[in-house]
């Protein structure tokens, strides 16, 4: 009597365990279908009648999304009264394999485009750590960090290395010049010329 009241408790664990049997996300059919027949052989053995047709229907009931479209041909071109657990099996088994094979060929194009897609947009150069964009350069300028300041630093905020853009003469920016400049040409190209014979002396 205790040996049937254990087998009656385990078979009603099993016929459980069957019943919310699904497939996992990513999960080969073979893993599947052995974890079905696993189940299902265990329930025959206390004593159930496991027919193909149940573990069958039950299989095709429970795969995965992305073979609705292959459980819906195999039901509408087979007679599921009359298919094999094996004949199931290879028939999921291609078509698994196709599946996969197209998996890979829409990675394969996406990774083509995408570098593709990289190499026009040049995000390349965000590679490289000495390369500033747009707004980079914008952003240093309302800090008041422009290229100018950025060379300056180098040289420990020494500015007598550096030369004015505006009186051309060394020691400030041309944001802190204040040199009042001749209008007249002819005295600044005078000053150019005296510039040029102190360089070549």
């Amino acid at each position: 009597m205790g040996n049937a009241r254990a087998k009656r408790v385990q078979l009603q664990a099993l016929r459980t365990e069957f019943v919310t049997l699904r497939m996992k996300t990513g999960e080969l059919v073979t893993d599947y279908l052995y974890r079905t027949m696993a189940v299902a052989n265990k329930m025959r053995v206390h004593g159930e009648k496991m027919e193909d047709v149940k573990i069958v229907e039950k299989i095709l009931r429970s795969m995965t999304p992305k073979f609705n479209f292959v459980v819906c041909s195999i039901e509408e071109s087979k007679n599921i009264d009359e298919l094999t657990f094996d004949e199931l099996q290879s028939s999921l088994s291609v078509h698994e394999q196709k599946i996969i094979q197209q998996d890979t060929e829409e990675q394969a194009l996406k990774a083509s485009n995408f570098k593709s897609s990289d190499i026009g947009k040049g995000k390349w150069k965000d590679k490289n750590p000495y390369h500033k964009s747009d707004e980079d350069y914008a952003s240093d300028t309302r800090k008041g960090n422009n290229y100018r300041q950025f060379r300056g630093n180098k040289t420990n905020n020494d500015k007598s290395k550096v030369e004015c853009f505006r009186c051309h003469r060394y020691g400030h920016y041309k944001s802190e010049c204040r040199t009042k400049l001749h209008h007249d040409r002819g005295q600044k190209s005078n000053y150019v010329e005296e510039k040029k014979k102190i360089f070549l002396s």
